[in-house]
C-alpha cells in the first residue's frame, strides 16, 4: 500500500544510513522500524495512575503538650503502661 509520511530529516538520515549499511531497500528498512516499534508499544503495560495519598493535620488534643514528651506517653498509654 502506497502512502505519504512526513519523516524528521535526522530520522531519515538514519533510515537511508540503516539501509545502506545493510543493504537493504530503504522501504524495507522503514516497514521493519515501524513493524518493531509498534509491537513495543503493543507490548508495553498501560500506564496505571500512581497511588498519591493527601495528608492532613491531626493536630493534638486539648490538655496535650509536646513540651514534655514522658508526661504526653504517659498521658496517652496509662500510668501502668509497660
Amino acid at each position: 500500500m502506497r502512502t505519504t509520511l512526513t519523516i524528521d530529516d535526522d530520522h531519515l538520515d538514519k533510515a537511508k544510513a540503516a539501509a545502506a549499511k545493510l543493504r537493504a531497500p530503504f522501504r524495507h528498512v522503514v516497514n521493519e522500524a515501524l513493524r518493531i516499534g509498534l509491537q513495543m508499544i503493543e507490548d508495553t503495560p498501560p500506564r496505571s495512575r500512581p497511588y498519591q495519598t493527601h495528608p492532613h493535620k491531626m493536630g493534638l488534643k486539648a490538655g496535650r503538650n509536646l513540651g514534655n514528651i514522658q508526661a504526653l506517653l504517659s498521658q496517652i498509654e496509662g500510668e501502668d503502661h509497660r
